[in-house]
């Protein structure tokens, strides 16, 4: 592991990884903070599980054409003009606090979600770039570390300081508590415009297997257009899916994370309300602390597979990860006490970092 510190544009990309992830789950926790202060039972399921909606469905629109993107343009560049977008949002998000519109910093979600959308596909494409196949595995299990450690201190950050700035004040409205948390707004500005510094040190390479790889291949790839009436009328789609599932390993592991982060997202959507109704939990730090305990688990577990994976790609580890999370999430709904809940979390996370670590690397080898 300690290798890849070594390797020139490493310890920036990780830079540029963490302050990207801190960003868009800072905002995510705003906007989950204050629907669980509003709301209640169903109302609050349902706009969280939009929140998380909103975060997605970018991922599940874009990945076409902003794959394109990531192969057509250098990679460092296309993560360049993402931060630079990231700075704006944040920006335009900052001024919806001040504002006290709920519902257009509701909407921002979503348009917070289609820049990372875009500057994914380029982030995962420029590890194999920077890292060279024998350290993929690592690098990989360094990346998924360092976002979820982004995550922690997003949720302990954001969570802390939205509790502190509402315990001293009254409020009764989205729209109160959006005026009175509005200065957190200027923390994801600043953490965005160091994304945008770490993101300029990152060395474009030479001979890198992208549109730039070679004469010929830049000439080949810049000179044909991206097809917007195949991307709207879905062949582009069609194809890709097609693609996709000529190579089975590629396309189960895409099924096996595609079906992770949907079971992941249903946990977030649905425990806040399970623990504020069944365990009398009103304080937002304790439910995203215990909601923590997964990505906690994720760097552990993503660390464990780096180390049983520090040359090779470890595949016994995927039915390993995936039984343990069946049962953790069997466990979940019967437990109440608060150790033993952040216990089932903490593990859960683990299992799920064995799983998705070695499917990422499977996809990207």
């Amino acid at each position: 592991m300690s290798a890849l510190f070594r390797i020139a544009g490493f310890i920036p990309f990780l830079v540029m990884i963490f302050l990207n992830a801190f960003v868009d789950l800072g905002h995510k926790i705003i906007i989950q903070n204050t629907i669980f202060k509003i709301y209640d039972e169903q109302t609050q399921v349902i706009l969280t599980a939009i929140v998380n909606g909103l975060i997605l469905l970018p991922f599940v629109l874009l990945f076409t054409p902003a794959g394109f993107l990531a192969d057509r343009f250098r990679k460092p560049r296309v993560m360049q003009i993402s931060a630079m977008v990231a700075v704006a949002l944040t920006l335009m998000i900052t001024a919806a606090y001040y504002a006290g519109w709920f519902d257009v910093a509701f909407g921002m979600t979503f348009l917070l979600a289609v820049q990372s959308a875009f500057y994914s596909p380029a982030k995962y494409g420029y590890i194999r770039e920077l890292t060279g196949k024998s350290r993929l595995a690592a690098a990989n299990a360094a990346v998924q570390a360092c976002t979820i450690v982004a995550i922690l201190s997003g949720i302990f950050f954001f969570s802390i300081l939205f509790e502190w700035a509402l315990a001293s004040t009254v409020y009764s409205t989205k729209a109160e508590i959006m005026q009175i948390i509005a200065p957190l707004g200027w923390v994801l500005v600043v953490c965005s415009l160091f994304e945008l510094v770490a993101a300029f040190r990152l060395p474009m390479l030479v001979g890198a297997d992208s549109g730039f790889s070679s004469s010929s291949s830049a000439n080949s790839k810049l000179g044909t257009p991206f097809n917007w009436q195949r991307y709207v009328s879905g062949q582009s789609l069609r194809s890709n899916l097609s693609m996709l599932r000529s190579t089975r390993g590629i396309w189960l592991s895409i099924i096996g994370l595609s079906v992770f982060w949907a079971i992941s997202q249903v946990v977030l959507a649905t425990y806040p309300a399970f623990a504020k109704e069944t365990l009398a939990i009103t304080n937002t730090v304790v439910i995203q602390g215990l909601l923590a305990c997964a990505g906690i688990g994720i760097v552990i577990g993503s660390l464990l597979a780096s180390r049983v994976s520090a040359r090779h790609i470890e595949t016994g580890l995927i039915p390993v990860g995936a039984l343990g999370v069946v049962i953790t999430l069997a466990l979940l709904p019967q437990l109440e006490s608060l150790p033993l809940l952040a216990l089932d979390i903490l593990f859960f996370g683990l299992c799920g970092g064995l799983f998705i670590i070695p499917l990422n690397a499977l996809i990207q080898f």
